[in-house]
């Protein structure tokens, strides 16, 4: 599933449970104090705690990869876009954290700031658009222009991913919520993918 620029990713269509990005309306709304008692008293399947265990780590890979364009990023719409990936993704984290515990179900124990790219024994890279610790060893050492062209094919195929993984549980969960940030996702990541995209044809 990956483009000829990085190297294949071991992925497979099974584990396409997650999603990357989303809105903040999404975000902001859940994490509310009563997100805990909504997300106990709201009817949930196998999927919706699918969609959250595995979101979460995508999430936070995303944050990861954000975080690096400060300091190695040359254009300013890059910046502004990884700006714009961090403050989505830390809301969508805490409201997926509080699903889960509401729920008595696992909560992910990676944190942001760790390197989630070296995740292949955990499963973690079977997750559509995720990247691997190669392709995240990369990112960190390039820089200037080199950087924003990765970023942007990287982060391109995250979103896509984000977007297949939130269409599945559009499609299978049953937690109003989960289902409602799902096409959120959609939506958000589909605009995204755009602007990315014609980022990098002017490159």
């Amino acid at each position: 599933m990956r483009t000829t620029r990085f190297a294949a990713l071991s992925v497979s269509a099974l584990f396409a449970l997650t999603a990357c990005g989303g809105g903040d309306d999404s975000g902001s709304a859940a994490s509310s104090p009563s997100v805990s008692a909504e997300a106990s008293a709201g009817a949930h399947n196998a999927q919706d705690v699918s969609f959250a265990q595995g979101m979460i780590p995508h999430h936070q890979q995303a944050i990861e990869m954000a975080e690096l364009a400060d300091g190695r990023a040359a254009s300013a719409q890059v910046k502004d876009l990884a700006a714009r990936v961090e403050k989505a993704q830390g809301p969508e984290i805490s409201t997926m954290t509080g699903w889960l515990k509401a729920w008595d179900e696992k909560v992910p124990e990676s944190m942001p700031g760790m390197d989630h790219s070296g995740m292949d024994n955990s499963g973690m890279t079977g997750m559509t658009g995720m990247m691997d610790s190669a392709d995240m060893g990369k990112l960190k050492k390039a820089s200037g222009k080199e950087f924003d062209s990765m970023f942007l094919t990287m982060m391109v195929e995250h979103h896509e991913g984000a977007v297949e993984m939130a269409n599945t549980e559009k499609a299978k969960g049953e937690y109003k919520a989960a289902t409602a940030m799902a096409g959120d996702i959609v939506t958000a990541q589909n605009a995204e993918i755009s602007e990315m995209k014609k980022l990098l044809g002017e490159s």
